[in-house]
């Protein structure tokens, strides 16, 4: 795990060397979907909770923008840039939102994203990924959760980008997180460890959302 001590490297490219060694885990809890359509309750609350008290004008804009990625989930769409930068619009309240054009920097510069021609295409071929077959929910929420912090593809806003792209894929199945606050945590780069941490835990959020609603039906 990273010390957090101050860093020169590409935080982007040590992302994306533990992405493709990391074991991703087999869940083998109790994957489920509801009866209904989900819910977007605990990603609500979530953001009611965090952000409310401080910023009440960006929580109602970010909170619209979860309900326009249930609707994307909701109706099958892809999860790609111009859909994440459609939701960052209202989050940002911009008239456009594009990819970043330079490094961007995080946890006050201790982590540097890196730039180059094709990262945004690589951006998009890590989000194309979440429909991997082969990989357990879990596990893909998870990797596309961390592939938006750490390419960090907008000038601000990105931890909330992540939060309603990790909402979008597990709405696209029909699965509902009633609490995900035990997902607020700081999140390295370079950490192999955390990031199927990260998987196992959404597992576990998983599991116990479908054991707290009703007429929940086993997935396989």
């Amino acid at each position: 795990m990273s010390s957090g001590t101050d860093r020169q490297n590409d935080a982007l490219a040590d992302w994306l060397c533990i992405r493709a060694e990391t074991a991703w885990p087999r869940w083998s809890g109790e994957p489920a979907v509801s009866a209904g359509p989900p819910t977007p309750d605990g990603f609500r609350n979530f953001f009611t909770t965090t952000r409310g008290g401080r910023d009440p004008e960006g929580t109602t804009r970010v909170l619209t923008a979860l309900d326009a990625a249930f609707i994307d989930a909701q109706q099958g769409a892809r999860l790609t840039f111009p859909v994440m930068a459609n939701w960052q619009r209202t989050v940002l309240n911009r008239k456009t939102v594009d990819f970043r054009t330079m490094p961007a920097f995080a946890k006050g510069g201790r982590e540097r994203y890196g730039l180059g021609p094709d990262t945004l295409a690589q951006f998009e071929r890590c989000l194309a990924e979440s429909t991997s077959p082969g990989v357990l929910l879990p596990s893909r929420a998870a990797r596309t959760y961390l592939d938006v912090l750490f390419f960090h593809p907008f000038e601000d806003g990105n931890a909330r980008a992540a939060m309603l792209a990790l909402a979008f894929v597990m709405a696209r199945e029909g699965v509902s997180l009633l609490d995900v606050h035990p997902l607020q945590t700081t999140r390295w780069a370079d950490d192999a460890d955390g990031a199927a941490d990260l998987a196992m835990l959404l597992g576990i959020l998983v599991t116990a959302a479908a054991r707290r609603l009703p007429h929940g039906s086993r997935s396989s």
